[in-house]
């Protein structure tokens, strides 16, 4: 566990995470999983995240409770919740090296694809979103991020940027607590990590209030750009992590 100003330095850039996984709706891990890991070891890493998201995506949820859209988060949810299962377990017992290298380029060369065809709407088709939610669910699971590929989806419909946040956040909301049941199990996170959870609790809320605060003043486009540009950071950011394997431990 890291001293006082470890601890500092830690809850401000959690912070950042929370407020760009807000914004880019498809929650913090794509930015929280390389930070913790700059503090703590990666099975611990992966604990922690699944607690923070937890906390954070409850928050999402009651901030934008008037704009989910239960229909896709029964579509991409239950079938997510049943891959993390899968996905956490997996991480528990086996590694492949490459899997953040395929992941980083799916991200950064879809999301580009998005963005140079902005008129571009995937069909709210059962399978399909079925199908985005495994993939996603399982990702979480394995990698301890799989946000952004159902950012990538949820992106993909077309959905107004309060919509997408609270549909996302009650999505992820079934996948990582099914991921947080397997990682305890699998003694990821502990009694002697507890005493992080008022310091995840407090910036999984200021963290999500702040990131609404700014959707309000960004028009749809800009919200879907932002979106998109996030997630091909955070696909350009796996590939150099990969590259180095610096920030990772597989």
């Amino acid at each position: 566990m890291p001293g006082g100003s470890g601890m500092l330095a830690f809850g401000l850039l959690a912070l950042l995470a929370e407020i760009l996984g807000t914004l880019g709706g498809f929650g913090s891990s794509m930015f929280f999983v390389p930070v913790a890991q700059l503090f703590f070891e990666f099975n611990l890493v992966l604990g922690i995240t699944s607690v923070f998201h937890v906390f954070s995506n409850l928050s999402k949820i009651w901030l934008f409770r008037k704009t989910i859209n239960y229909r896709l988060v029964v579509l991409i949810g239950l079938p997510g919740t049943v891959a993390v299962l899968a996905g956490a377990w997996l991480q528990g017992v086996a590694g492949f090296s490459y899997t953040r290298l395929v992941l980083g380029l799916f991200l950064f060369l879809f999301a580009l694809l998005m963005l140079l065809f902005p008129n571009w709407k995937m069909p709210e088709n059962r399978k399909l979103a079925s199908v985005a939610g495994a993939i996603a669910g399982f990702l979480a699971g394995f990698t301890g991020t799989g946000g952004a590929v159902r950012g990538l989806a949820l992106s993909a419909f077309g959905l107004p940027g309060a919509v997408f946040l609270g549909t996302s956040a009650s999505i992820d909301l079934f996948v990582d607590s099914g991921r947080a049941l397997i990682y305890w199990y699998n003694g990821y996170f502990g009694s002697k990590e507890a005493a992080l959870i008022p310091l995840l609790l407090a910036v999984s809320v200021l963290g999500s209030w702040a990131g609404k605060k700014i959707l309000e003043h960004l028009p749809e486009t800009v919200f879907r750009k932002t979106v998109l540009l996030l997630i091909m950071a955070t696909g350009l950011m796996m590939l150099v992590q990969t590259y180095f394997d610096k920030f990772f431990i597989y």
